[in-house]
């Protein structure tokens, strides 16, 4: 089976997951604020979702900021999000951690066997090597849990993020915009572009890019609008169709996690059907051999 297809099916296999899914306990609020939630990549994404979902109270940070400020790492509970459990930098920070917890796939892996508990990811997937999806859905979900009790939102979800991606025409330069729970998506879509396309993505708050990103855009890019329709982000997007850019702004749901969720589903669908429409059979990581060495040689 070569990696799109992999992909595809992992994307698929989240359905069945979303109705097994199994929540954490969620902490209460002073446990919240002595938390920090670190990984990298996708792990940050989910990182990131829960320091939103908790209001605040508990904080994400980069690995490798912890690392360097070790003073943090020694004073909170850190919670590691890593689906490999083999991150370096993670396994560094552990050691030195006053209280570590392990948010992995693997119960035997380096970062597991520092830690002082250990929360283990189990959802299926194709086995092959390809981009995160389906685990990335279950670390984002276990995270955000950890900090707020919450409703799996109904499969159908995906059915409307399917109809959404197969509407939508991109080009090859993407700027991705989220709100206070959709900016670690925006990051997430980016990546899967990345990642399957190797394509010129770049991720920014809403209100940011009008003052940094797109002062860098040309007609013909495109923009995806990861927020719901009002006001400000229909006039936005009217904006900028009379300067040439094409906007995507798929109908996001108004509650929090349906929205998460939601732009999860689009990210992957997007990409996968943008791989298709260009009939490759690997994700471009898989085929980027040199760059993937020097990203292996960093990570691991």
């Amino acid at each position: 089976m070569n990696s799109i297809k992999a992909y595809e099916n992992d994307i698929l296999l989240q359905l069945d997951f979303l109705k097994s899914f199994k929540k954490q306990k969620t902490m209460s609020t002073n446990q919240q604020k002595n938390i920090l939630f670190s990984g990298s990549g996708d792990s940050l994404i989910s990182s990131l979702l829960a320091e939103s979902f908790s209001g605040g109270l508990a904080k994400a940070i980069d690995p490798l900021d912890l690392y360097q400020n070790k003073g943090l790492a020694k004073s909170k509970h850190v919670y590691f999000v890593s689906i490999s459990g083999n991150t370096i930098t993670n396994i560094k920070v552990a050691k030195i951690a006053k209280k570590v917890a392990a948010i992995t796939s693997h119960s035997q892996s380096r970062l597991a066997k520092v830690s002082d508990s250990l929360i283990l990811l189990n959802s299926p997937n194709s086995g092959i090597f390809t981009a995160g999806s389906i685990s990335f859905l279950e670390s984002a979900l276990t995270c955000i849990s950890l900090v707020k009790n919450i409703t799996i939102p109904n499969i159908s979800l995906f059915k409307k993020a399917e109809s959404s991606a197969k509407k939508s025409k991109i080009s090859k330069r993407i700027f991705v915009l989220g709100n206070h729970y959709t900016f670690p998506i925006a990051m997430y879509c980016a990546a899967k572009f990345y990642e399957i396309l190797g394509y010129d993505v770049h991720y920014s708050r809403i209100e940011q890019f009008s003052h940094m990103e797109l002062f860098s855009t040309k007609k013909g890019d495109t923009v995806i609008i990861f927020e719901v329709k009002n006001i400000h982000t229909k006039q936005l997007g009217n904006n900028l169709k009379k300067i040439g850019i094409n906007v995507v702004h798929p109908s996001i749901p108004f509650e929090k996690l349906s929205q998460v969720v939601f732009c999860i589903f689009f990210s992957q669908l997007i990409t996968l059907y943008e791989a298709k429409n260009k009939r490759k059979k690997e994700c471009h990581f898989v085929t980027a051999k040199k760059i993937r060495d020097v990203s292996n040689s960093m990570i691991y």
